[in-house]
């Protein structure tokens, strides 16, 4: 793992039909040392409604994001690891190439390790794949990339949140739920 001593998440390449990325939560610090911010949300529906770059820790199931704006998105290969702080976020009706399209927060006390957490959100975002695209992640076009704990986050910020994130290589807009492709 490539980590610095700056509150981050960690970004991951992760092998797949098509090359997708693991985006994992980082260091546990106090968010006012984290730079990036909220998010521009409307009320009450809390879409995204203009460029930002917003808080790793801010992300929200329904959020569009630029990944390839994404500091060393394009660089990483697989199996790499390194964090991020912010995370560019967009109007689904935007330009885009990823949409975070499931959540789960884990109930459990005890850090499941770092190889536990990698297979438990492998295995949970494979699941929800299909049932957000309409097709299996193996007959789609798209890949999954996401955000889950570290130990640092799990014990220093109670963090249980693993988000998983549809990837395109070229930009969509709107929402791929349902896209069966």
């Amino acid at each position: 793992m490539n980590r610095t001593a700056r509150p981050a998440r960690l970004l991951a390449a992760a092998a797949a039909a098509a090359v997708s990325l693991t985006l994992l939560s980082g260091c546990g610090v106090l968010d006012e040392i984290m730079s990036g911010g909220e998010a521009p949300r409307d009320e009450p529906g809390g879409e995204i409604t203009a460029s930002a770059e917003a808080n790793a820790f801010q992300i929200l199931k329904g959020d569009c994001i630029d990944l390839e704006a994404l500091d060393g998105y394009g660089e990483a290969t697989e199996g790499e690891e390194y964090e991020v702080e912010t995370v560019p976020v967009v109007p689904c009706s935007d330009p885009h190439t990823g949409e975070v399209f499931a959540e789960l927060v884990m109930d459990t006390d005890e850090y499941p390790g770092d190889e536990g957490m990698a297979k438990k959100f492998d295995e949970w975002c494979y699941e929800q794949f299909g049932t957000f695209v309409g097709v299996s992640y193996d007959e789609s076009q798209y890949g999954y990339t996401g955000f889950y704990p570290t130990r640092d986050t799990w014990e220093q910020r109670d963090d249980r949140t693993l988000q998983c994130v549809i990837s395109s290589e070229e930009p969509v807009t709107g929402t791929l739920k349902g896209a069966a492709k």
